[in-house]
């Protein structure tokens, strides 16, 4: 792809963000289809989310502890493993985590439906009966997207807090009152609040990705699996280069 055709998809896309960002207070006026998809969005990345979140809780456990345990450190460095892990946790794991996942599994479902609509002319005829599609159908979606990431983070994060608990309590030398009083001083307010609220434009991000390509697929069947293959790429590229950025805008901005 040529420079000057890059730029203009670039264009496209950056019209296509606004004019959905501009959509969605319709979305929020008729919220019935936006919590329809808002359940189906929250629902099936649940279970995936529920899983990775005690995986990383886990091999965080795992490698942190390892590693506090070697020379010179040794056992007595034990008291800061609850404290590295929450915040490793909490302000990059759980959120970054959990953007992946909707962006694997939202962006190519949204680019699927959205390609299918347009393949079969649903989206014509929508259009027709003078209604817009950014309102009906893109924008519910985008905004449940928005709405799910900052839940499945937390669902994440506690899951994985939990699972480091447990395996700490069941195999490790800490008892649960050190545990939780480790876990707990080294989270502030004003550190959690942006890593969990920066989910929200991941969220955005995928919901923009899926339905762009989506509104664009042709070609048939095929032209559906491409929107679905595109959506996927774009979400998890803008929301890995989205969160580098954000990271940093909270470093100089509100820390």
């Amino acid at each position: 792809m040529k420079l000057l055709e890059i730029l203009e998809e670039l264009g496209h896309l950056a019209h296509f963000a606004l004019r959905s960002l501009l959509a969605l207070p319709a979305a929020v006026a008729k919220p019935s289809e936006s919590l329809r998809q808002f359940y189906r969005v929250l629902i099936g990345s649940l279970p995936i989310g529920l899983v990775a979140g005690l995986a990383i809780g886990l091999v965080l456990w795992m490698h942190v502890r390892a590693v506090i345990l070697r020379p010179p450190a040794g056992a007595e460095a034990l008291q800061y493993l609850p404290t590295a892990l929450a915040l490793a946790v909490v302000l990059e794991f759980a959120p970054i985590g959990a953007g992946l996942i909707i962006a694997g599994r939202v962006g190519a479902s949204l680019g699927a439906e959205i390609g299918a609509m347009r393949i079969t002319e649903q989206i014509d005829a929508v259009e027709v009966l003078g209604l817009s599609a950014m309102k009906q159908l893109v924008a519910p979606r985008v905004l449940a997207c928005i709405l799910t990431l900052p839940l499945l983070t937390i669902f994440m994060a506690v899951l994985a807090l939990g699972g480091a608990f447990a395996a700490e309590m069941a195999t490790g030398s800490l008892t649960s009152l050190q545990y939780e009083t480790a876990t707990w001083s080294g989270l502030r307010f004003e550190d959690v609040l942006p890593a969990i609220a920066k989910t929200a434009v991941f969220g955005f991000l995928v919901g923009v990705s899926g339905c762009y390509f989506g509104m664009k697929a042709a070609g048939g069947t095929e032209g559906v699996g491409k929107a679905a293959t595109r959506g996927v790429e774009l979400a998890t590229l803008l929301v890995l280069l989205a969160n580098v950025l954000l990271v940093r805008l909270i470093q100089v901005f509100v820390q």
